[in-house]
């Protein structure tokens, strides 16, 4: 009997399956298929073991089962990949990680003011100073413009999403845990409390500050005194007078248009991986609301509602208790700790790996003809593209059995080549569990379970072409002529599933695309978020210009950004759901 030796793998549970030497035989073309799970040439103190494997294993690697429904290991998989990046972070608004991190020592941070006074307690900088310059502005004197340098790395925390957005959709709800022990959804414009409260709680962890985004990248500075040192602080020209927030709007040709422009160029530097590079996160110290182990109260919260509408609102005190006892081992732990795996970076492998595959995929599958010959010819480059995929797994001894097989074994020769494209990146990490913190453990299994959807999916797709004779390297003669129509709708669903549940920002684009006048765009707060119904209150940016902290000043009215810029709401819609488009660069901008 002629066989297709293929490795065994021992489970490892969630982990990734290490292949192993011992090895179980596959049918060969027109073999019987009673004994095609028969092992040999094992060794005689492994065979029991391998023996009791071999049926959960081929269970396991079935590529006609579904993952689970409350699966999110694909959702701590996206928004790791998102961090730091300004268009994920727009198109989802409402985060569900705390990371900590640092600002390397060099970078510089930008602080726009009215007046000419250092704050002396805990305030804003932004990364750009197109950013700051915002705030700079005062009627008739110039304004002030502050540049810092940190003289040693800072320790941060970054919340994910737009998390500085003044909203009460729940993009501040992870901050509301950790300033007040609760969220607090109606204080979204409580700034002034939320930064002194949060400072206060990171105080004893020597944390100096915590990184957000709205329209850009910001830092919430604790003190302007401690691992920073003035670089310029400066009397720079700004816009001279006010503008309404309301119609009438400024005239196409205001500077302010330009002004509110550039602050949304600054931010789309940083659209993609790596993101904002300035702010340096640590992985090991990843806490997630996704983690159904963390929180499980949420999981009845998320269940039947979309992603835009995923916050953390609903928590049970419970879990917030457990949030918060991670979150302070945390950030009490000794540097560095963990198990030294790079996890952006292998993250990012993967999309990048996959992202244009399978959108030249859905490419291709996005065809219609009442023609079979023109499907059946399409179907074909769909399938070479399949097998482009999975190339590095198809192995030289690979045999397919003849198209008249039924049953399990029909498809079970295609299991091997399921399991090593879907370990293939994690198979060796294992050697470093016992080294990995919390924090890995729960992206390991992100990963695990991403990759393996991924590589189910296209083994599925790919097994199925061939079988129907449409791969020109694994010839089969199928006993009747395939329903190229049926096959081609299966596989056009397949593809749309599984993109749908991956749900990478990579594929939000501007089409067609841009032209060089042009910039791709999503809406963005404060320029196209919905009226609240919540004004913004006075003075909520500085405790100098603030009348109730200090009363016998009259200091200059002071705004917060959604006050100094015109706002274009968006249809609630098109703001709940946020999609592309591309205005101009210069005067009119169309946002």
């Amino acid at each position: 009997m002629h066989c297709l030796f293929l490795a065994v793998v021992l489970s490892l549970g969630t982990s990734a399956l290490a292949l192993v030497p011992p090895q179980f035989p596959i049918n060969a073309v027109g073999e019987p298929s009673d004994q095609s799970l028969n092992v040999t040439d094992l060794n005689a103190g492994n065979a029991s073991l391998h023996l009791a494997s071999l049926s959960s294993d081929a269970e396991q690697w079935d590529f006609h089962r579904d993952p689970p429904e409350n699966m999110m290991g694909h959702l701590i998989f996206d928004t790791v990949h998102s961090f730091l990046q300004h268009w994920p972070n727009t198109r989802y608004r409402n985060g569900h990680n705390v990371v900590p991190g640092m600002i390397p020592t060099g970078t510089l941070l930008y602080h726009g003011a009215s007046l000419d006074t250092i704050p002396t307690g805990p305030d804003w900088v932004a990364t750009d100073p197109e950013h700051s310059i915002l705030f700079s502005d005062i009627i008739g004197e110039g304004g002030w413009h502050l540049t810092l340098a940190a003289t040693r790395p800072l320790k941060v925390l970054y919340f994910d999403g737009s998390s500085a957005a003044k909203i009460p959709e729940g993009t501040m709800d992870i901050q509301d845990i950790i300033a007040w022990g609760e969220l607090q959804p109606d204080r979204f414009w409580d700034e002034r409390k939320r930064i002194v409260d949060l400072c206060r709680w990171g105080e004893e962890f020597g944390i100096d500050g915590f990184a957000r985004m709205e329209m850009d990248f910001e830092v919430m500075l604790c003190d302007f005194t401690a691992g920073v040192k003035v670089v310029s602080f400066l009397n720079i020209i700004t816009l001279g007078r006010r503008r309404p927030r309301y119609p009438p709007y400024p005239p196409p040709e205001s500077d302010i248009w330009i002004r509110q422009f550039e602050v949304m160029h600054s931010g789309a530097w940083h659209n993609h991986y790596p993101g904002d590079s300035r702010i340096v996160l640590d992985l090991t110290g990843l806490i997630s609301l996704y983690d159904t182990t963390l929180a499980p109260s949420l999981i009845p919260v998320r269940a039947g509602i979309e992603r835009w509408d995923h916050r953390v609102l609903g928590i049970s005190s419970e879990d917030i208790s457990r949030v918060m006892s991670r979150l302070t081992e945390v950030v009490k732990r000794p540097s560095p700790m963990g198990s030294g795996i790079d996890w952006k970076t292998l993250i990012n492998v993967i999309v990048d790996r996959y992202s244009d595959r399978l959108e030249l995929m859905q490419y291709l599958l996005n065809y219609t003809s009442s023609d079979s010959q023109e499907l059946l010819q399409r179907a074909k480059l769909v399938q070479a593209q399949v097998r482009v995929m999975l190339t590095p797994y198809l192995l030289y001894s690979t045999v397919v059995p003849n198209a008249n097989t039924s049953g399990v074994h029909a498809s079970q020769w295609a299991y091997p080549i399921f399991r090593q494209c879907a370990t293939t990146h994690t198979s060796e990490l294992t050697a470093h569990m016992d080294s990995m913190t919390s924090s890995e453990h729960l992206l390991l299994n992100a990963v695990e379970e991403t990759t393996r959807e991924i590589c189910r999916v296209t083994t599925k797709m790919w097994v199925t072409g061939v079988m129907s004779g449409f791969d020109t390297l694994f010839e089969v003669e199928p006993h009747e002529e395939p329903d190229v129509f049926q096959l081609f709708d299966g596989w056009r669903d397949d593809a749309q599933k599984l993109m749908s549940w991956l749900d990478w920002s990579v594929w939000i684009k501007c089409r067609p695309a841009c032209g060089p006048e042009e910039m791709c765009y999503l809406p963005t707060w404060p320029v196209n978020n919905p009226p609240t119904g919540h004004e913004p209150p006075r003075n909520i940016r500085s405790p100098v210009d603030d009348p109730a902290m200090c009363p016998a000043i009259a200091p200059p009215e002071r705004f917060t950004i959604a006050t100094m810029l015109p706002i274009l709401a968006s249809p609630a819609e098109e703001w709940r759901k946020p999609q592309p488009k591309c205005i101009r660069r210069f005067q009119p901008y169309g946002f």
